[in-house]
């Protein structure tokens, strides 16, 4: 990194003391970005300046943002996501089905719709795909981030979540169902006429442990009217079903099948 002329460094800084971003300057002298990186923080400390990295956050920042995708994505997040927050490793990871591209997609939109300034990338592990947006703010967007696993500690939503939730509760569900739940059909025969006929009708699953995160689902089911039952496996109220016809139309409506 000293190879370069005194002249051509002195350059580099006062184009980013422009304001000037690292991969242009070094494109614009054919220097590799790590040393234009690498002149840059030497000029800070020099200078005594503390860096702060830019961010975009709705809550640090005040800006409007997208609260509909943000209401997905909580949904999303309380279901199948996880924040990790240490000093040099900060981001949202969700958790989606490796065949379902539009689900993965669709996290992926909504994160950028909520903060557009972090990085998106995607994991591939076995039969798994993890949608991953680095930023250190993901956790004042979800204060419901903690040690351990989510069932094992309290989740209750801020007020301002809240009234995302009920400005927006249908997008709030279909996070919820896209990440812990999923759309079936179920089958019997009767005998009609002497003749023994099929019928088929569809129903929605929401499972988890959580017994805070199914109140949150249950919730907004109620304020919305849509008819639950507790579908018990095992001795365990684990599972919540939609069954009624019309509860089901609506739901189709506005959440559908995962893809």
């Amino acid at each position: 990194m000293d190879h370069h002329s005194s002249s051509i460094r002195e350059q580099a800084v006062a184009l980013m003391r422009q304001g000037i971003p690292n991969h242009v300057v070094a494109e614009h002298l054919g220097i590799p970005r790590g040393t234009i990186g690498w002149w840059r923080s030497e000029d800070r400390r020099l200078r005594g300046e503390v860096y702060e990295q830019p961010t975009d956050c709705p809550r640090c920042t005040q800006r409007p943002y997208d609260r509909e995708a943000y209401a997905y994505l909580l949904g999303l997040y309380l279901g199948d996501g996880h924040i990790i927050a240490k000093r040099k490793q900060h981001h949202l990871s969700i958790f989606c089905n490796a065949k379902q591209t539009g689900l993965v997609a669709a996290a992926e939109q909504a994160m950028f719709k909520v903060m557009p300034q972090a990085n998106i990338s995607r994991r591939t592990r076995t039969g798994c795909t993890e949608v991953k947006s680095y930023s250190m703010h993901w956790p004042c967007l979800f204060p419901q981030h903690g040690p351990g696993k989510k069932h094992e500690r309290v989740i209750a939503l801020e007020p301002w979540q809240q009234d995302v939730v009920d400005a927006h509760p249908w997008e709030f569900l279909r996070g919820l169902i896209h990440s812990d739940g999923c759309r079936v059909v179920n089958w019997t025969e009767r005998t009609v006429g002497g003749e023994r006929k099929r019928y088929e009708y569809p129903r929605y699953f929401f499972t988890n442990v959580s017994d805070d995160i199914r109140g949150l689902y249950t919730d907004t089911l109620d304020g919305l009217g849509i008819t639950w039952t507790h579908c018990t496996r095992q001795g365990n109220p684990y599972n919540i079903s939609v069954a009624r016809k019309t509860d089901t139309a609506l739901m189709d409506q506005h959440i559908g099948p995962k893809y």
